[in-house]
């Protein structure tokens, strides 16, 4: 059997320190998928390196998004214009048409 050295797990956990994530607030069998109860408010949670604790609370799924993926609620940053394709007699472009 291959174990993997105890340092390379370790880190592996240490990585994931800090990562958040949303449970919806619901009664019945728990958690439910988010696309079911976009309205409900949820308890987000932080990963301690052993289990997950409190973090906060959202009023609904738009705000759950935006606390948990805050990079998309940023605009883009501008990106530059591509040139159009100019004539050429590439390999891949089709000869001019007879006149």
């Amino acid at each position: 059997m291959d174990d993997e050295p105890l340092r390379d797990w370790a880190d592996r956990r240490d990585a994931k320190i800090g990562r958040l994530r949303a449970m919806p607030v619901v009664s019945g069998d728990g958690p439910r998928g988010s696309h079911l109860y976009p309205e409900t408010p949820r308890a987000i949670e932080r990963w301690n390196g052993h289990a997950w604790e409190p973090y906060g609370f959202a009023a609904d799924l738009d705000e759950t998004k935006a606390v948990l993926y805050p990079e998309a609620s940023r605009p883009p940053s501008p990106e530059p214009v591509s040139k159009p394709l100019g004539t050429g007699t590439g390999k891949h472009r089709k000869p001019p048409a007879p006149r």
